[in-house]
């Protein structure tokens, strides 16, 4: 899986994967945002709009990374998600916890 990091607005960190959220790419998602967070840069945005499938390992992490960002004071939230990944969330109540954003922008408008 190819994952985009780029600089968004008020410090926010942009991770931008493609392709399917899987067991197999996962584990790439959640050391980009340890990565991050160790760093010192604790506000990430996910844009998961170049992410067309996703399953629980997928959520596995970005469930990780919401922890790992509020332990350190940020947030993760994401943006971009297509009908499948809604789906997913809304079939996991997870929803609630990782609120799906239409945009990046939108995911830190408070930025």
């Amino acid at each position: 899986m190819n994952i985009e990091m780029v600089d968004g607005p008020g410090g926010v960190v942009v991770l931008r994967p493609a392709g399917r959220l899987n067991m197999v790419a996962a584990p790439a998602v959640r050391e980009a945002v340890n990565s991050i967070v160790d760093s010192g840069r604790s506000r990430i945005a996910v844009d998961l709009s170049g992410v067309d499938f996703i399953d629980s390992s997928g959520l596995g992490a970005l469930i990780s990374g919401l922890k790992s960002t509020r332990q350190a004071g940020g947030d993760l939230r994401i943006a971009g998600a297509n009908d499948q990944v809604k789906l997913v969330l809304s079939l996991t109540n997870l929803e609630r916890v990782l609120t799906p954003y239409d945009t990046v922008e939108n995911a830190y408008g408070d930025a």
